[in-house]
């Protein structure tokens, strides 16, 4: 991705004729954490490829707010070439979990065209958010202007989308995620709120319908681009 500096990124794959999840971890989380993950996606007939950020895992570097969104935009490529190179499935869905819900929605407001569905699991629609509940004062930092921003271009993202978030999370309170189904753009979307789940138990607490869910939005989405 520059001089140097290489991301590291790893594909799970299950059977050839399943579709391609790009996910996008959260802070504190590894590629290799996916690696017992990733069956409960193919049991979900969904093959997986994680990314890791500069400075995680087996990524050199170091993180910034900034390379981790102008990042995003080369793992897609490259993901998307690989996919061609080995002829596999092209059709790449993306998904962004907390930290990452800003990659898949950096990718999801410029490449759209390009990719089939979007998917944000205890996402937030901007960082300033975070700085928001961390109890930085975003009015003093002039990041409101910033704020505002991010949810007009939510508002230019048309592709059907999947929100899920846990109904007690206090890292990134249930509130951001309407905040994300109502301005999206997309007239397919669906909001799963994940009953007595919090930020980091999302997935265990609500293991069943989280990955019906996906799994039938993957369905659907292909659907409603073959009726296109």
């Amino acid at each position: 991705v520059s001089e140097g500096v290489t991301l590291s990124c790893r594909f799970y794959m299950g059977q050839h004729e399943w579709p391609w999840v790009l996910f996008f971890h959260g802070n504190g989380e590894v590629v290799s954490d996916y690696d017992e993950i990733s069956l409960f996606y193919h049991q979900s007939k969904t093959n997986l490829v994680v990314a890791d950020y500069r400075g995680y895992g087996a990524s050199g570097g170091t993180p910034t707010l900034t390379d981790l969104v102008q990042d995003a935009r080369v793992i897609f490529k490259e993901v998307g070439g690989e996919l061609s190179r080995r002829s596999l499935r092209k059709d790449l869905w993306v998904m962004g979990r907390s930290l990452g819900s800003i990659s898949a929605l950096e990718l999801a407001y410029h490449y759209q065209k390009e990719m089939e569905g979007l998917i944000i699991e205890s996402g937030f629609p901007s960082v300033v958010r975070i700085l928001f509940h961390l109890g930085a004062s975003v009015q003093a930092m002039g990041l409101e202007k910033i704020d505002r921003q991010c949810l007009e271009r939510i508002k230019e993202i048309f592709l059907p989308a999947l929100i899920i978030h846990g109904e007690r999370d206090s890292l990134v309170p249930l509130e951001n995620a309407r905040e994300i189904y109502r301005h999206l753009g997309s007239k397919e979307k669906e909001l799963l709120v994940i009953p007595s789940a919090t930020h980091n138990d999302i997935m265990g607490v609500g293991f069943k319908d989280y990955f019906k869910a996906i799994r039938q939005f993957l369905e659907r989405a292909a659907q409603i681009k073959k009726g296109q």
